[in-house]
């Protein structure tokens, strides 16, 4: 009998996570215990792993780097040398770290299925945009971002690849609820390395920072719809098992790279972990002390956390020179009262609030759904939430109950309470009343599998000194169905717009909006990475998509769909009032 050869020590990563002007994350998971040490200009730092349900992780977190350096590292399990494998034709990876005085570009963009990239993967999912985006990256066809937003959908946990589901089966019978959707921990860790493990995404991710958030589909989709959703999904035998091995999933391999070092340090459970000199965790070679365990402490946070949302933020926010990112978590935090339906509770509101300010040059608001919907598809999901709450009858409610989700009928337009709240927020920033109004304020999202841009009407009118921007870049890689594009463009036509905002008025319950807005460039249905790059008060935004040439699906080439300049204004010297108590901004 053949003898199955053993794991290799480093199971996945290195992931370049969190990247500042003086300090940078490394995440990796391993094969065992083991201290893990990142190698960068002649200086090392190291951290034990900790455990979750036997598997094994650690975050080595670098300090006291030189602003704008650009340098080399490598990654080492105790004495062997793991990182970069021996071999590659890719370049070394590199730690740049932040420079105020270099203009600040990243990439943007969601939904990513796991599929084989050889000829049948592509004919289903399409190019890989990352994977194109990466070959063209290592080979100097272009620029180099600061960090790349993954904005939901990193994975499918309830569609999963054929590899996964033979991993599943190997487990548990298919037949057994929830079939070939991920159940546990165990196989959400499988799901990722599914969905980290080719070498060129491989490299990208070492070498280029990534900050993350999730969305529905990284749970299961239609998470937190609403109510009715709610109640019929916990009345399975396995969605507890599922959410909880999600949200614990989510904080092992993406939410502790999103936060910084000082962010880090205050978090409930990072707290726990055995802390060395440095701060950081303590190495365990050598050490008697057993491997830590945050099994127990994660689980007993992912139950807290569905319960209480306000228990555990997942949203985050940093800065990128002389602009600001906020990304919102979208998913977890609503409420879901059918009479008091939004899509952030009030804690979450309250810290969106003191971050959504002036005094930066551009203010960027991630959230993994679409902030601006085109105005036909906005009123729609309106008219369905009042719809569905009754206020047309329990019969035509019940209907728009089933249509809600079965469309997926969930975005800022179906928590118009929210949505408004938030949009007053983002204007009383553009005209200034929250400091200095920046150049621009653009939301950054996915989630739809289309790309476009919606801009505000007339926001000069509204005394806006800010331009406000809606920027859309989905899918990376898991294309909409030719009939769902139709769906799209026609709800995009401003004849259709016109049509379904006549059916708003009429409703008498969903008030015209007090500001605006329309789609301007798009909607393009390619599987993108968009990069943003700040040229002043001026934005410049490119889609890219991976193409097939001579050397097939193995090495794409990467071709621009669309590029798009926004002018800003430039950024008003004076703040037109003093900033109030727990209006500045915090990291």
């Amino acid at each position: 009998m053949t003898a199955t050869p053993p794991a290799p020590p480093l199971v996945l990563g290195p992931l370049l996570r969190y990247i500042g002007e003086t300090e940078a994350s490394v995440w990796v998971q391993t094969a065992a215990a083991a201290t893990v040490t990142v190698e960068r200009a002649g200086r090392s730092w190291s951290s034990g792993t900790f455990a979750v349900q036997g598997h094994h992780y650690a975050l080595v977190v670098l300090d006291g780097l030189e602003p704008g350096s650009d340098e080399p590292y490598a990654v080492r399990l105790g004495p062997v040398p793991v990182w970069p494998p021996a071999g590659s034709d890719l370049p070394p990876p590199r730690i740049r770290t932040l420079d105020r005085s270099r203009p600040t570009t990243f990439a943007f963009g969601s939904c990513r299925t796991a599929a084989p990239h050889d000829d049948a993967g592509t004919r289903q999912h399409g190019v890989d945009a990352l994977r194109a985006f990466a070959l063209a990256l290592a080979e100097g066809r272009v620029g180099w971002p600061d960090l790349v937003a993954f904005l939901g959908d990193q994975v499918y946990a309830d569609d999963t690849p054929e590899e996964m589901q033979e991993f599943i089966a190997a487990r548990r019978s298919l037949e057994q609820p929830p079939g070939e959707e991920i159940r546990d921990f165990v196989e959400y860790a499988e799901l990722y390395r599914l969905a980290w493990e080719d070498p060129t995404n491989r490299w990208l991710l070492s070498t280029l920072p990534s900050a993350m958030i999730f969305d529905d589909h990284d749970i299961r989709d239609d998470w937190n719809t609403s109510w009715s959703w709610h109640e019929e999904i916990n009345r399975t035998s396995w969605w507890q098992e599922r959410l909880q091995g999600g949200l614990v999933a989510y904080w092992v391999y993406q939410h502790i790279g999103n936060l910084s070092p000082a962010r880090l340090a205050e978090d409930p459970v990072w707290r726990l972990l055995p802390a060395d000199a440095d701060g950081g965790p303590a190495p365990v070679d050598g050490d008697p002390a057993p491997e830590p365990d945050l099994t127990e402490v994660l689980f007993d946070l992912a139950r807290r956390a569905d319960l209480h949302p306000d228990a555990y933020r997942w949203s985050y926010a940093r800065d990128l020179g002389d602009c600001r990112l906020v990304v919102v978590d979208s998913r977890a935090g609503r409420v879901l009262t059918p009479d008091s339906r939004s899509m952030l509770d009030e804690d979450e509101m309250a810290w969106l609030d003191a971050r959504v300010t002036g005094g930066v040059q551009h203010l960027f608001l991630g959230t993994s759904l679409p902030f601006l919907l085109p105005p036909g598809v906005h009123d729609l999901e309106a008219v369905s939430e009042v719809v569905a709450r009754g206020d047309w009858g329990r019969r035509l409610g019940a209907g728009a109950e089933k249509l809600r989700q079965l469309v997926d009928l969930e975005h800022w337009a179906a928590f118009e309470d929210g949505f408004l709240r938030v949009l007053d927020m983002v204007m009383e920033t553009a005209r200034g009343e929250r400091g200095p109004a920046p150049a621009t304020i653009t939301f950054l999202s996915g989630d739809v599998h289309h790309s476009y841009v919606a801009e505000l009407v007339d926001a000069e009118g509204s005394g806006a000194r800010s331009r406000v921007v809606q920027a859309v870049c989905s899918p990376i890689r898991n294309p909409m169905s030719p009939r769902l594009r139709a769906a799209v463009s026609l709800l995009s036509r401003r004849v259709a717009g016109t049509a379904v905002r006549r059916l708003a008025r009429w409703s008498a319950k969903v008030p015209d909006p007090a500001y605006p807005w329309a789609l301007t460039h798009g909607p393009w249905y390619d599987n993108n990475l968009a990069v943003v790059a700040v040229e002043g008060p001026r934005l410049r935004m490119t889609w890219y998509a991976g193409t097939l040439g001579d050397e097939g699906p193995e090495r794409p080439g990467l071709a621009e769909v669309y590029t798009l300049t926004v002018d800003g204004r430039e950024p008003s010297p004076e703040a037109p009032r003093e900033a109030a108590a727990g209006d500045a901004f915090v990291g």
